[in-house]
């Protein structure tokens, strides 16, 4: 797997067109991160860390309403942007994903703490 990030939204993607309620994610700290922005501005319903005797497992649960995940920075082409600079989704009423100095997190948080960073993906509904 190269782009660990890529492979947590297309397995999203991939249970809400199967219909399913929960999904099981490999566990990382930036997926984690990914998801708790998501959870805080109502893009899932639940997340727990399951702690297996090898590796432990990050387990969403995901919303009734069918979100739009789109990766931005890519391994091939990193995009980076300045805190004037971070774009409204869907004229606000999506959220962008940023990773800043200070943590992963939305790009109205960013905004407001006048911080710029690497834009991961951006999420409708």
């Amino acid at each position: 797997m190269t782009d660990p990030i890529a492979d947590f939204l297309a397995r999203i993607r991939n249970a809400q067109m199967a219909r399913k309620g929960t999904v099981r994610i490999p566990y990382s700290k930036a997926k984690e991160g990914i998801a708790q922005a998501m959870q805080k501005n109502n893009f899932l319903n639940k997340i727990t860390v399951e702690k297996n005797e090898k590796f432990p497992i990050l387990l969403l649960e995901l919303p009734e309403k069918t979100l739009s995940l789109k990766r931005v920075s890519t391994c091939g082409q990193r995009i980076y942007t300045p805190a004037k600079e971070i774009r409204k989704v869907c004229n606000g009423f999506g959220i962008s994903i940023l990773s800043t100095s200070e943590g992963i997190m939305t790009g109205y948080e960013a905004r407001t703490k006048n911080i710029g960073g690497e834009v991961l993906c951006e999420i409708s509904s």
